[in-house]
């Protein structure tokens, strides 16, 4: 019966990705592997070539590319040439704003609805975070969670949408993040702020709550100086 149960969930699954478009599949993974920098900025980006890679025509990499553009993490030229962006320090501000704006608002409100959130749910996500600590080869599964944790954070609002939304035009951010993360220090500093963000909405108390995602989301804009002198090339 379980063997049944698991096939049932897996063809579940893979219908519901059969469903996806491929120009989506396409622009979730360049921009996965844009934003974790394995393609860095200056990374030449070949439609024909992406095609092969992806198994499809250039209609669907052609419209994950404007996609991409459409949110600064790439840019076009003549003869179908389209590279990697570098990270515009005028956007981060105001994706930094945008960003803290939201989710400032977010834990206001579920402060004063602590029971909307899934404790039990979302400190799991906190518990695994924990446990990666000390592993700096685990940085992408340890990104992965805090993306989990503050999507946890939209759904208990019903705010799933405005999530992808934010998650989209915090694309600067999110390369910045990864340039700033790989240390125990900063590690142990995003897990800090999840406990305060939380102890905040279980407590009720909505002031603590948004004073603690404000500064939660500040890190790594706070250090921007250190990561700008240590990866220059990297930058506009």
């Amino acid at each position: 019966m379980r063997s049944d149960t698991l096939m049932t969930s897996f063809s579940e699954t893979s219908a519901f990705l059969a469903q996806i478009p491929a120009s989506s599949k396409v622009y979730s993974e360049l921009r996965t592997q844009i934003v974790s920098l394995r393609l860095p900025p200056g990374t030449r980006l070949a439609r024909q070539e992406l095609a092969e890679t992806f198994g499809v025509s250039q209609s669907p990499v052609r419209e994950a590319i404007q996609r991409l553009e459409q949110i600064g993490l790439v840019v076009s030229y003549r003869q179908s040439r389209t590279e990697v962006t570098l990270i515009d320090r005028t956007q981060l501000r105001q994706e930094h704003f945008l960003r803290s704006g939201v989710e400032c608002e977010i834990v206001n409100h579920l402060a004063g609805q602590a029971g909307k959130l899934d404790f039990g749910k979302i400190s799991a996500i906190l518990k695994m975070q924990r446990a990666l600590v000390d592993e700096l080869d685990q940085v992408d599964m340890f990104r992965q969670l805090d993306d989990a944790f503050h999507r946890e954070l939209f759904a208990a609002a019903e705010q799933v949408e405005l999530h992808a939304f934010v998650v989209d035009r915090s694309s600067q951010m999110a390369r910045l993040r990864t340039l700033d993360l790989p240390s125990t220090g900063k590690i142990r500093s995003v897990i800090d702020g999840h406990e305060q963000i939380l102890g905040a909405i279980h407590a009720g108390d909505r002031m603590a709550a948004t004073d603690c995602m404000r500064r939660h989301l500040s890190g790594s804009i706070g250090r921007m100086p250190e990561t700008l002198e240590k990866y220059p090339q990297y930058f506009r």
